[in-house]
């Protein structure tokens, strides 16, 4: 074995021991919140973490029982998390796509409005906002959340589809408009569909974001659009301490919808990633 070969084999074999702990160290957390939530209480807090018990379902049953708000808000965070992401997606594919095929001022402006907006802290945004909520009387619905995940996210997803649609060729669109095809079927029949892949990637992490948003809904909902990660927090701040069984039954099933949507899209995201660039 030549010295060359065994410093590439050396190589690959770290990049693979980096690899498993990075897997580990991502996934150990989530085995344990899964685990806890089959567990007796007395083998939760158990040192050392036991890895083989018997597993039980009484957490779930006293989840049920005890939280039945907490699968009402699961779906209210599906209703929520399904219409800001369309929404998102719409307005971000549309923006990005003047963005990557116009240039001005006015845009240029409109781009940087968009990332100072980004940059606040929420709570800016939400003082001013909250006495005009409930002037309109849009407080504790599902349609202001929408809103306001959408407004908060749209600025990402559109720099996704930006940059997105800055690696398809405008000569594509061009080449429709010169066989007679308008302005609208160019975007429907043209741009939309090769935007598709751009569009599922920003609506991954749209998605992911929205069902895990905390702060927007626990100001404004109290009881009509309470999502899952609010009903989460009571749970941990009951009156009676917390029950840390039902806690992380919870938060497995809290976690179980993002991870199956996760799986799903994986080959979709990856797609949407590294589709767009064209070689000439």
């Amino acid at each position: 074995m030549t010295v060359r070969m065994a410093k590439r084999l050396l190589g690959r074999a770290a990049k693979t021991v980096a690899i498993i702990a990075a897997i580990l160290w991502s996934a150990f957390p989530i085995y344990l919140v899964v685990s806890s939530s089959f567990k007796q209480i007395g083998d939760i807090f158990a040192v050392p973490t036991k890895l083989i018990f018997r597993p039980t379902i009484e957490n779930y049953a006293r989840l049920w029982h005890d939280w039945p708000a907490f699968f009402d808000s699961m779906v209210n965070s599906v209703i929520i998390t399904v219409g800001a992401t369309l929404i998102t997606i719409v307005s971000g594919a549309m923006a990005g796509w003047v963005f990557s095929r116009y240039s001005s001022r006015s845009l240029t402006v409109s781009a940087f409005g968009m990332i100072v907006l980004r940059i606040f802290p929420p709570i800016v945004i939400i003082l001013p906002l909250f006495p005009v909520v409930n002037l309109v009387g849009l407080n504790d619905t599902h349609i202001l959340m929408m809103m306001l995940f959408s407004s908060f996210f749209v600025s990402l997803a559109t720099w996704i589809m930006k940059a997105f649609f800055d690696q398809i060729p405008r000569e594509i669109e061009q080449a429709a408009e010169t066989d007679g095809a308008s302005f609208r079927q160019t975007l429907v029949h043209i741009s939309g569909p090769l935007g598709i892949p751009g569009m599922i990637a920003a609506g991954v992490f749209v998605f992911i974001y929205s069902w895990n948003e905390y702060f927007f809904p626990f100001i404004f909902t109290t009881s009509n659009a309470k999502t899952a990660p609010v009903v989460l927090s009571e749970i941990m701040g009951s009156a009676t301490g917390v029950d840390w069984g039902v806690m992380f039954a919870a938060a497995t099933i809290q976690l179980l919808p993002i991870a199956v949507f996760i799986v799903v899209v994986q080959r979709y995201l990856i797609a949407g990633l590294t589709a767009g660039s064209v070689k000439g």
